[in-house]
């Protein structure tokens, strides 16, 4: 399904459609030079450049190391009110095996999640905004850096995001090749888990691998930990509740040196939840678990778990308003509301902690091996003018003008 077939309705959408070629295009530059978290210094040159041809009131650099912010006055400012709109910039450290025209131009880096898209929409969003104002207040636009794993939204937020622009409401949108072009999802509730890392440092005894009666073998000991985590989700977290407990990385001993036990192995791996109480559960079982299977085989295991991203949860009044305004511009019937959260993270999280939100997901069909974090992954252009316009028309319904400052 294309954007020609979906044609969705209003205002925002007919005028930023006009905007299609250019946004692509942006969009594609963007993509050829991505950049990781906090390094997004050519990106966020050319988000200033473009929010400068936009024509937007303010601009503001250097916002948690390289973030970008920029304000949009509305026709009027009577209402007191000011929605945020987030996009993140950042790119992920994976070798890209497209073969395109705007594929990566830096070896092992790549736009893998769709943050240019992300990006471009937003843009297009400030230059509808700056060109018609057709709101009663302020649009802040925020260009967010290092979301991959670098939690650049906390870096925002402590570097004074919300006390110099005190936003009453704040959205951000993420693209999903699991729904078709022009379908939008959003839940009044968890939308992504909390992401946890945890790390399992195992002390043994080593020695001769002819003599192993000799030796306290942490390699063993790791092989009954992850085997016996497994039961703490399986018999530990109620099963109405949701949680996953993934150990993906085990380093012992020497490939080269294959008669020597290790005295130390090391187990990684990730948790996840929505619930904190479940978090406090999976933390303390962690802790239980691997300190008795260790005790038990006459070893010693440390647990370092580490809370990385919470869970983002969405405010029921927005994720409502959010989905009512989706609805007017694809239509009810491509409007889930009642969307199944994802057991991966996000950290407009921290962005929802301190302020009402909602965090949508918008549909870009599956093209090829489309998935997120795919090293054949590409965003879909044709769905840049409907994000744009949803980001444009969440400002416009939250904040409508009145009276003669009206435009219809």
């Amino acid at each position: 399904m294309s954007m020609a077939q979906i044609k969705p309705h209003g205002r925002p959408f007919a005028h930023i459609a006009k905007m299609h070629s250019e946004l692509t295009a942006f969009r594609r530059e963007l993509h050829a030079h991505p950049e990781l978290g906090f390094e997004e210094h050519f990106t966020a040159g050319r988000v200033v450049d473009a929010l400068k041809v936009c024509g937007v009131d303010e601009l503001h650099t250097g916002i948690g190391k390289t973030g970008v912010v920029a304000v949009v006055h509305g026709r009027g400012t009577a209402s007191g009110q000011a929605v945020g709109l987030r996009a993140d910039m950042d790119a992920l450290p994976m070798a890209e095996h497209n073969d395109f025209a705007w594929k990566s131009t830096k070896p092992g880096l790549m736009h893998g999640c769709g943050h240019d898209g992300h990006t471009a929409m937003l843009v297009g969003a400030a230059r509808y905004l700056a060109e018609t104002r057709n709101f009663d207040g302020t649009a802040v636009l925020i260009f967010q850096p290092g979301e991959e794993g670098y939690a650049g939204a906390r870096a925002m937020i402590e570097d004074g995001l919300f006390e110099r622009f005190p936003v009453d409401q704040v959205y951000a949108m993420h693209n999903w090749p699991q729904m078709p072009p022009g379908f939008v999802g959003v839940n009044p509730g968890p939308m992504m888990a909390a992401a946890d890392r945890v790390t399992i440092d195992i002390t043994g005894k080593g020695g001769h691998g002819a003599h192993a009666y000799q030796t306290v073998d942490p390699v063993v000991v790791a092989g009954h930990i992850i085997t016996a985590v497994q039961s703490i989700v399986a018999r530990n977290v109620r099963a109405l509740d949701q949680a996953v407990i993934s150990l993906c990385a085990m380093e012992a001993g020497d490939p080269g040196a294959f008669s020597v036990v290790p005295s130390t192995a090391r187990l990684t791996g990730t948790a996840r939840a929505f619930d904190p109480a479940v978090q406090d559960m999976l933390e303390q079982r962690l802790n239980e678990v691997c300190s008795g299977v260790a005790m038990a085989m006459g070893a010693q295991a440390h647990v370092h778990y580490e809370r990385l991203y919470p869970a983002t949860i969405n405010t029921r009044a927005e994720a409502h308003f959010a989905a009512n305004v989706a609805r007017k511009l694809v239509g009810h019937d491509q409007v889930d509301e009642a969307m199944e959260p994802s057991m991966g993270a996000e950290d407009f999280a921290f962005m929802l902690q301190v302020k009402p939100g909602a965090y949508l997901r918008l549909g870009q069909g599956g093209r090829g091996s489309c998935v997120l974090h795919n090293s054949r992954y590409d965003f879909n252009d044709d769905v840049l003018p409907l994000g744009a316009a949803l980001h444009a028309s969440l400002v416009e319904a939250a904040m409508p003008l009145t009276g003669e400052n009206r435009s219809d």
